[in-house]
């Protein structure tokens, strides 16, 4: 039987290679031009196809799911999404900064068992940053332990916030956002979720709200935060589980408290 260990090794393993197809394509873009979008998307499966080769190579009977087959998976796939082990694939988080020559995209790759992620990993190709993280057995970042911060008053936090494409007026996130920008201490949006959450872990960022996530988005980054000592929630106060679109996370449980009293004030 595997251990803990041996799966991060191939989580890591495989985001390398992801990375790499993914560092072939950089700059080599031009969004003015008809066809980019389509050039992105061959990027995006090359990289999810490498992921799975080598995922495949070690675990054949295992079920992988990612962002590049979820429009079209099936009714009749259904079962993938409830299968014991799940290899959860963003081939390459943060598109659009990619495509537009901005360096902050990520690969992400987590590995879950019945709702309890086991292992995670998240690269940044451009400064070779590698975000891994074992259930049980902390987090790192290129080798070495990290933590959330320890910072407890919102007032000094840095913050960062996801928005959806196409946001709207009333988006619990905008609404967030407008009373977050009088409670905090800045806020960042860079455009990968993955990173967003990776940042949070290594203590870069103090808080992180978002609604409007895929699994593919946040499962390694959940781990992260969870094994550096932070705190998740559903914007409600409630446990979050990592099937849901929405939720918040902070780098120790005061902080999280505050950063669940303003949600609730702005969507009141």
């Amino acid at each position: 039987m595997e251990s803990v260990s041996d799966y991060l090794a191939i989580c890591e393993k495989a985001i390398r290679v992801g990375g790499h197809v993914i560092r072939q394509w950089a700059g080599k873009f031009d969004v003015r031009k008809k066809g980019a979008s389509d050039l992105v998307t061959a990027v995006d499966v090359a990289s999810q196809q490498a992921i799975s080769r080598t995922i495949r190579e070690v675990f054949p009977d295992h079920c992988i799911i990612g962002e590049e087959d979820a429009q079209e998976r099936s009714k009749a796939d259904a079962p993938l999404m409830h299968c014991e082990y799940r290899w959860i694939i963003d081939p390459l988080d943060g598109t659009v900064n990619f495509v537009h020559g901005v360096p902050h995209y990520s690969v992400s790759l987590a590995l879950e068992r019945k709702g309890q992620l086991l292992a995670a990993a998240v690269l940044d190709p451009v400064l070779d940053e590698c975000f891994t993280a074992a259930a049980g057995q902390g987090a790192w970042l290129n080798g070495q332990p990290i933590h959330t911060s320890n910072v407890t008053a919102l007032s000094d936090a840095l913050a960062a916030v996801g928005f959806p494409p196409g946001i709207k007026q009333d988006s619990p996130d905008l609404k967030v956002f407008l009373r977050m920008i009088f409670s905090c201490q800045a806020i960042r949006r860079l455009g990968s979720a993955a990173l967003n959450l990776c940042y949070l872990a290594a203590g870069r960022y103090d808080v992180f709200w978002t609604f409007s996530t895929k699994i593919w988005d946040v499962a390694a980054g959940i781990l992260l935060i969870r094994e550096a000592g932070g705190a998740i929630s559903t914007p409600e106060g409630e446990n979050y589980t990592l099937d849901q679109e929405s939720f918040l996370a902070a780098a120790n449980p005061a902080l999280l408290a505050q950063l669940q009293a303003v949600v609730a004030e702005a969507l009141k």
